[in-house]
């Protein structure tokens, strides 16, 4: 049996003792370590969070090759270079010019305003879905959507109760054009005859409609009266300044609520309806038609188109028909293909 004397057990224990003296520092130093590695972690995740969190998002630009063709197109072959013009690329989103509109216009509480008002409307959808597939058919390059142009502020010829000669439509009659607008994947624009109120105030009233995505704005100049005029007592007018008004409460309204560029209807078939038009703004936000919307036979139309549409380019162009006003006497409605020869081509196309 082995022995062990007093010197040797003292020995012993101060190897064992300094043994575990430094397993016990090993470990607190490992704990450290691990500690401020976890800790330098953490750090760096939470600042690739906030990194990714503050980051902003990629801006998508559209494809301005194909845009630049498009509108080349819409130009059709105009020699003159008048509508070579240069207007800021829309943001990605943009209607036009990849959509051809074909919209029905009127108000459900009139059937002499427009087709809108004057068929049932089951009827009248699908008059309007017909006339979407001849324009689809008639230009394959484009595709054709249909649209429902509401006037939800009418001109009126006696003052109101506020005096401004007009009418606004109760809110629940554009609840229910854009319940029709969904049944058939339509938009909706809604225009306004201001009388002797003012393009300003008349737009902020639907502001909360303009914010939806598949709403857009129309103003007739036709019943914008000056100096105290009633409408219908002459052809009234806008100015530039007064069409940027809404154009800014648009570019505005986009921009608030990331939306894409909202379009903007101009009824016009006489230079005197819009005065200054070289300086009508054009945005990313905003896209603008200059709407010909006189009515006649075909070569009144032709003329109209060219005086007060052609001769004086803002962007884009549109052409209103009428279904018994342009066919009175032995005239008929221009056709999608004799209007797709039209300089430039209009992308608008409305029916009353």
């Amino acid at each position: 049996m082995r022995t062990y004397t007093q010197k040797s057990i003292r020995k012993q224990f101060h190897l064992l003792f300094f043994a575990y003296l430094w397993v016990f520092c090993f470990t607190i130093l490992l704990g450290c370590n691990n500690s401020q590695t976890e800790k330098r972690y953490t750090s760096v995740k939470k600042t690739k969070e906030k990194s990714t969190l503050t980051k902003k998002p990629e801006t998508i630009a559209i494809d301005t090759v194909d845009y630049n063709k498009r509108i080349q197109e819409l130009n059709n072959g105009d020699t003159n270079r008048r509508w070579q013009i240069k207007t800021p690329y829309p943001l990605p989103g943009a209607l036009l010019p990849y959509k051809r509109i074909v919209a029905f216009y009127g108000n459900l509480y009139s059937k002499r305003m427009g087709i809108l008002g004057e068929l049932p409307k089951e009827q009248m959808l699908k008059k309007l879905q017909k006339e979407v597939a001849s324009w689809q058919k008639a230009d394959t390059s484009t595709v054709a959507i249909p649209a429902l142009h509401y006037i939800a502020v009418t001109a009126q010829s006696k003052p109101g109760k506020n005096n401004k000669y007009r009418l606004r439509m109760a809110h629940h009659q554009i609840d229910t054009i854009l319940s029709w607008a969904k049944s058939i994947n339509a938009i909706v624009f809604l225009d306004i005859q201001i009388g002797q109120s003012s393009v300003e105030d008349e737009v902020k009233t639907l502001e909360k409609y303009l914010k939806l995505p598949n709403v857009h704005l129309a103003i007739d100049p036709e019943f914008a009266m000056q100096n105290g005029m009633i409408p219908g007592s002459k052809i009234g007018t806008l100015s530039a300044a007064e069409i940027n008004k809404a154009i800014d409460i648009l570019t505005t309204i986009v921009k608030e609520n990331n939306l894409p560029p909202k379009l903007l209807v101009i009824h016009r078939f006489t230079q005197g309806m819009v005065t200054d038009y070289q300086k009508i703004k054009t945005g990313a936000e905003v896209q603008i038609i200059i709407n010909m919307d006189g009515f006649g036979n075909k070569a009144l139309k032709r003329h109209s188109y060219n005086l007060a549409i052609y001769r004086e380019p803002v962007q884009f162009t549109g052409f209103k028909l009428f279904y018994k006003n342009d066919t009175k006497g032995n005239g008929s409605l221009y056709t999608p293909k004799e209007l797709l020869r039209f300089k430039p081509i209009p992308i608008y196309i409305q029916y009353q």
